[in-house]
């Protein structure tokens, strides 16, 4: 914290090369841990990436990390002076995907489960986010019963996991996990229904 602390604003190139190896040391390398210790609870966690920084401050001054478990669906966490947040997000989709998700939306035995995923994700303190149209796409009814999904053309559910004390110990893993179990269901359901466009 005490290394964020001094790339907040707009830190000057001098300031962020003074800071470089001290970020890496209690920033980055941290971030890379935790990863590896998820990784090491559930295979499929392994496919993970930990960023470095860029030329933009916003980068010297938030430290992203992404699990991948299916074509642009992803566990994504991010550490910053406001502390830990997770995100699971299925965004960026290839040609093809949005479709793939819209028919399974539309489907009443997905898409009646899907909303029930996420309402129950919703109520775990989740915010639900994307990219969304402002009316129902063309081809679905404007009174389809989940045309507020149909609206979707990313879904994402976020919350902050905070900046307490657990944070700087082994428990910030059990953390992790436990949030990680809190959006499985829609995750999975992403992994099943919204694969890679062929």
């Amino acid at each position: 914290m005490d290394v964020l602390w001094q790339l907040q604003g707009e830190p000057a190139h001098a300031t962020r090369e003074r800071y470089r190896a001290d970020r890496e040391r209690l920033v980055r390398q941290p971030m890379i841990a935790l990863l590896n210790d998820i990784a090491d609870t559930d295979p499929r966690y392994e496919d993970f990436s930990v960023w470095h920084y860029r030329t933009g401050s916003w980068w010297w001054q938030h430290q992203g990390a992404v699990i991948r478990l299916g074509r642009k669906i992803e566990i994504g966490l991010r550490f910053s002076l406001d502390g830990l947040r997770i995100q699971g997000a299925w965004w960026y989709p290839d040609p093809g995907q949005v479709d793939m998700f819209r028919r399974a939306v539309a489907s009443e035995g997905r898409g009646r489960e899907l909303s029930a995923v996420v309402e129950d994700v919703r109520k775990k303190g989740y915010d639900i986010s994307g990219d969304v149209m402002k009316r129902p796409p063309r081809g679905y009814p404007a009174d389809h019963p989940r045309a507020n999904l149909l609206r979707h053309r990313s879904l994402i559910a976020a919350r902050p996991l905070g900046c307490e004390e657990w944070l700087h110990t082994p428990e910030a893993v059990d953390r992790v996990l436990s949030a990680a179990a809190d959006l499985d269901a829609l995750l999975m359901w992403l992994v099943r229904h919204v694969k890679r466009a062929a």
